[in-house]
């Protein structure tokens, strides 16, 4: 059992920066792969950025490559990700989820490769 918590989303304006929390409980947080996603109102849930459990892994869709950046710590069972250069498209509600991956990079860009999951932080950018 993993409990996620997300925070950090708010409204910002287009070409602005928001660092999003997930802080982690309930397991070893080490052992876990870790994915945020995100979901637009009438869009289907979508994947954002990975890092493993040791960070020496990360992954990004293409369409916030080079803006967003995922890290973890592990002492304080929490990974971020940090959003520069928002947009309007970047509009949704932003979901941290856990992949079990003691043994491997445990890379997984869909939610179905996820085990748990938090319960979302709206991240609003307006023009």
């Amino acid at each position: 059992q993993v409990q996620l918590v997300e925070s950090g989303g708010g409204l910002v304006q287009a070409g602005g920066s928001l660092r999003l929390s997930c802080a982690a409980s309930g397991r070893t947080f080490s052992s876990y792969a870790m994915g945020w996603f995100r979901q637009a109102p009438g869009k289907e849930r979508e994947f954002v950025a990975f890092v493993s459990w040791s960070s020496l892994s990360t992954g990004y869709a293409d369409s916030v490559k080079g803006r967003f950046t995922i890290s973890r710590d592990n002492a304080k069972n929490t990974v971020y990700l940090q959003m520069n250069s928002l947009k309007p498209e970047d509009t949704a509600v932003y979901y941290c989820a856990a992949r079990w991956s003691p043994n491997s990079t445990g890379y997984s860009n869909t939610p179905r490769g996820y085990d748990y999951w938090g319960q979302g932080t709206q991240v609003t950018v307006s023009s």
